[in-house]
């Protein structure tokens, strides 16, 4: 398509465009340009978008896609202009996206974008962005969006995205997901993160019965149509245990896996991102056709093993799958759950082989909780409350303190900059 702003002024049939530094690199847009919108759309450099944008003839435009990489995240400042020169006009901003940070994408969306869809895109997701209820003209994006009202530790920075998986049946990561939620949300009683933790066990999920919550129809009703999503959704379907931890539960029903979609998974885990300062979500132990947006959202990931051969085979098996995807298998960080003591020589020799022919390492080494740990499970309770004072609790909170501090200590040059 051209990209010659006179053109696209003389052609008022013109109701989309792309606006990119090289509309090539983004060939499968082009495409679902193609299927949206027909031969009634053009393509715009940077520059002279914002020319074009300027002039009464932008009015007529239905929406515009901004497309960037990571060639761009650099110098976001013309992207922003970008977007605000097209909210202004009442132009709906479409933003994709391929290997940006979640940090970029968080800004441009506070910015005022509309819809975010990572590239490639999914088949059939500009359509149904461009078919979404649209904000209000040159409106702002919703609080929601922004930072929470509730200014919490970390100063409102972007989420954190942290996925559990377990490794085989009854490794503990739903054990692991609850407490490490419930020990982040509770650091400090004045000024402690805002915690959302989500349980994308559609068929199975427990983190309602490890937290003695009903499930509710409106996560059904959320999931089945992700195109409305915004904080205020999300805010509807999430229920708060002791006034400190935001959960989204598995569905009331028995649903299929494929309930939601790969776009629906990564536009839940962004509207969690940017409402909260972390987001737990505690993974089934299946690879569906959305896990790849889970891992993609997540800065780190925890994978709970125990001392057996299904997490050896199980581990070499993703290991394995992610390999041949090209998938971020670097962010798994290994928790060996039910760990041997100090004095277990035995046992902790077996760890280090199990490490070394595994190909990994085993970073995190949890005490057996014991009856307890079952228990507190059983009653609805996380084990800060059951029982403070048992060894897995205490590495738990051990865990979210750390994870707590470096993400603060990371967050503060960024503030620093910000003020500059």
């Amino acid at each position: 398509m051209s990209r010659n702003v006179g053109l696209l002024s003389e052609a008022p049939s013109i109701a989309a465009c792309t606006i990119s530094r090289d509309v090539q690199k983004f060939d499968l847009l082009i495409e679902d340009m193609q299927n949206v919108a027909a031969d009634r759309w053009g393509d715009l450099g940077f520059n002279e978008a914002l020319t074009f944008l300027d002039q009464p003839d932008a009015e007529h435009l239905d929406f515009v896609v901004v497309a960037i990489d990571e060639s761009d995240e650099g110098d976001l400042e013309p992207v922003v202009a970008i977007i605000a020169a097209a909210r202004a006009k009442g132009v709906r901003v479409i933003l994709v996206a391929e290997d940006v940070s979640p940090a970029a994408l968080h800004q441009l969306l506070r910015e005022g974008a509309d819809e975010f869809i990572p590239y490639p895109l999914p088949e059939g997701e500009l359509l149904r962005a461009v078919s979404s209820p649209k904000r209000g003209r040159g409106s702002k994006p919703s609080a929601a969006a922004d930072t929470p009202a509730e200014a919490p530790a970390g100063g409102g920075h972007s989420g954190v995205v942290i996925p559990v998986y377990a490794m085989a049946g009854g490794a503990g990561g739903t054990t692991l997901a609850v407490n490490l939620a419930w020990e982040l949300a509770t650091l400090d009683k004045d000024l402690s993160p805002k915690v959302c933790l989500i349980d994308l066990g559609l068929q199975f999920g427990s983190v309602a019965t490890f937290l003695d919550l009903p499930r509710r129809e409106a996560v059904q009703e959320m999931l089945a149509d992700t195109g409305a999503l915004d904080g205020d959704v999300l805010d509807g379907a999430l229920q708060t245990y002791n006034d400190r931890l935001h959960v989204l539960t598995a569905p009331l029903d028995l649903v299929p896996m494929d309930l939601v979609s790969p776009a629906d998974v990564a536009r839940l885990i962004e509207t969690a991102r940017v409402n909260f300062d972390y987001v737990v979500i505690d993974t089934p132990p299946v690879m569906a056709d959305w896990s790849e947006a889970v891992l993609n959202a997540a800065h780190i990931c925890f994978a709970v093993i125990g001392l057996d051969m299904r997490s050896a085979q199980n581990t070499l098996r993703i290991k394995r799958a992610l390999a041949a995807e090209g998938l971020p298998f670097h962010k798994f960080r290994f928790a060996l759950n039910r760990a041997p003591g100090f004095a277990d020589l035995s046992g902790r020799s077996r760890v280090k082989r199990m490490a070394e022919s595994l190909g990994i390492s085993i970073e995190l080494q949890f005490p057996d909780g014991g009856r307890v740990a079952a228990e507190a499970a059983d009653q609805g309770l996380p084990l800060a409350e059951a029982a403070p004072k048992n060894a897995l609790r205490r590495e738990i909170a051990k865990l979210a303190k750390s994870i707590h501090e470096i993400n603060l200590a990371e967050a503060a040059p960024q503030k620093v900059r910000a003020r500059a």
